[in-house]
């Protein structure tokens, strides 16, 4: 167990797949995030900055020259990743594959979140495009959801306000289908990675469990295990 860090989930695992620096919207360079996240007691951390076909090539092999560094002087897995935003949905699948090849070990799709008007169709469109994880599905149809199911995609819980409004609807769609499950937080803020109260406050919300949350880490390292080997 982990030797409950301040403010931190005393837990064997602290996977967060989903997280954001300021080569987006977020407010950190990637040592810092990285090194707040070490200090929550965080074992693995994908940055996912936000892009589109027009920075793929600019954030991506940025992130990717630094992440073998900071692992090595913080000791925790940290993961090259990509938040693929506002991709019009006929062009997701061709997207991932780009990112993946620039590097991107962790990709992410921006789903239909409640918050925001995403283009209808992203959903399903990330269900059938290789990606790892569909970022706050909002009210993913049940179609949606079985193809995440089918293509070994998962469906995210998140903490993040605003986008959280479909936590109940994901994870009774996912219960419904058999769809996977992650949680992340989407931090933009340093306050915004996981705390045991955040953590405890966003199941209770959307009727899941500590259980729940370990089946939802497990399935992170999985996906760490596909893209690492290990």
């Amino acid at each position: 167990m982990l030797n409950n860090p301040p403010g931190g989930v005393p837990l064997k695992t602290m996977i967060d797949l989903h997280t954001h620096t300021l080569f987006s919207d977020g407010v950190l360079l990637p040592s810092e995030l990285v090194y707040r996240a070490k200090v929550k007691g965080y074992t693995a951390i994908a940055l996912t900055d936000h892009g589109d076909f027009s920075l793929f090539d600019f954030v991506i092999p940025r992130i990717k020259r630094l992440t073998a560094e900071l692992e090595k002087n913080y000791g925790l897995m940290v993961f090259s990743g990509i938040e693929i935003t506002y991709v019009p949905p006929a062009d997701i699948k061709k997207a991932v594959a780009y990112c993946r090849k620039l590097g991107a070990e962790i990709a992410v799709i921006h789903g239909e979140t409640p918050a925001e008007t995403v283009p209808a169709g992203t959903n399903r469109a990330a269900a059938l495009s290789g990606t790892d994880i569909i970022a706050h599905p909002g009210y993913i149809t049940e179609e949606a959801a079985r193809l995440a199911k089918k293509n070994n995609v998962c469906l995210e819980i998140t903490t993040r306000a605003g986008h959280s409004k479909g936590n109940p609807h994901v994870a009774g769609i996912a219960k419904k289908t058999g769809a996977k499950l992650v949680l992340d937080t989407d931090t933009h803020l340093p306050e915004n990675l996981l705390t045991k109260q955040l953590l405890i406050k966003t199941l209770k919300a959307c009727g899941l469990t500590m259980k729940d949350y370990s089946v939802m880490q497990e399935n992170a390292r999985q996906i760490i295990k596909k893209r690492r080997g290990i």
